[in-house]
């Protein structure tokens, strides 16, 4: 925000108390507006944990960061993620590896003919502690290229970055959604869009309009298939309401206020620790609405690519 000059404090605070009015929707609906405004002087961020994707071609992730997800869903969890998905999820380097030119790279790949059989790859922080302190803020980002891959090519495709509450990670995430699911950056089927969206409340309707959550809807995201673009969400405890914000190369692009939600829900959904997951799914629930899932037609082998992951607390 610009600096306040004398003389005009009072104006500017004024300006500034009318646009965050304006541009922050507490109606019943399934989206609030986005608030360029919304970030006040505060103290700085300080770095808790990342991953720059350094390592050397055709590497896997490292174990001591990262826990590969492998299979058709958790453990005692939903089947096929609970989303219909319908890739299997592997730690094979065909699917995840590092590229040597500082990215991490996960990549779907079709067997077989037709629609054919898909694998894939996803991996979570092994830390599950990313939270907001009382009062402070926790922010979660990570700079990414989205598949980039359009038009009958792309049927299926599901890229995400996103991060779920940790008491989901001892029970196979069978405790969704009341313990949040924060999806910071999703894609599918080669739009030029990005989707944020927090889950939370019951698994059928409720207060969050589950199982679509409490989301943006489909915003325009020109050039995030062909160029690397900064996603983040930041939790804010130091504001009242409390406020979820996500943004675009730092751009506030979607805000949620606590007092849309009742508070014990708020609660529940956000004040605790986290994990990050980067993903490429194909096919499931997401997908279907926007053309569906793979064809003979859906190219395999485009990746996501990770530049970097970071979270940092103030």
């Amino acid at each position: 925000m610009t600096s306040l000059r004398q003389g005009t404090i009072a104006i500017t605070l004024a300006a500034l108390v009318a646009t965050l009015a304006a541009c922050t929707d507490n109606s019943p609906g399934p989206s609030e507006s986005a608030s360029s405004s919304s970030r006040q002087p505060r103290q700085a961020w300080r770095l808790v944990w990342s991953d720059d994707f350094d390592g050397k071609a055709n590497t896997g992730v490292s174990p001591s960061d990262w826990i590969y997800s492998t299979g058709t869903g958790y453990r005692g969890g939903a089947p096929q993620w609970g989303t219909n998905e319908i890739e299997t999820m592997t730690n094979n380097l065909a699917n995840v590896h590092h590229d040597g030119a500082g990215h991490l790279a996960i990549i779907p790949l079709r067997s077989g003919p037709g629609a054919g059989t898909w694998t894939s790859g996803r991996v979570e922080t092994r830390r599950t502690d990313f939270a907001a302190p009382p009062g402070g803020a926790v922010r979660l980002e990570a700079t990414l290229k989205m598949p980039d891959v359009s038009g009958a090519q792309s049927a299926g495709y599901w890229s995400a970055f996103w991060a779920l509450g940790a008491p989901a990670r001892p029970v196979g995430a069978t405790n969704w959604p009341v313990i949040g699911e924060w999806d910071i950056m999703e894609n599918v089927n080669g739009h030029d869009s990005v989707w944020h969206t927090l889950h939370c409340g019951v698994p059928v309707g409720g207060p969050c309009n589950e199982p679509t959550g409490v989301s943006s809807g489909e915003l325009p995201c020109p050039g995030c298939r062909t160029a690397f673009h900064t996603y983040a969400l930041e939790y804010d405890r130091s504001v009242t309401p409390e406020q979820l914000r996500w943004y675009v190369d730092d751009r506030n692009t979607f805000t949620i206020r606590a007092d849309r939600l009742e508070q014990t829900i708020w609660t529940a959904a956000n004040q605790h620790g986290f994990f990050v997951i980067l993903n490429v799914a194909i096919g499931g629930a997401f997908p279907a609405p926007f053309g569906g899932g793979p064809t003979a037609a859906t190219k395999p082998g485009v990746p996501m690519l990770v530049d970097r992951v970071a979270v940092s607390t103030r």
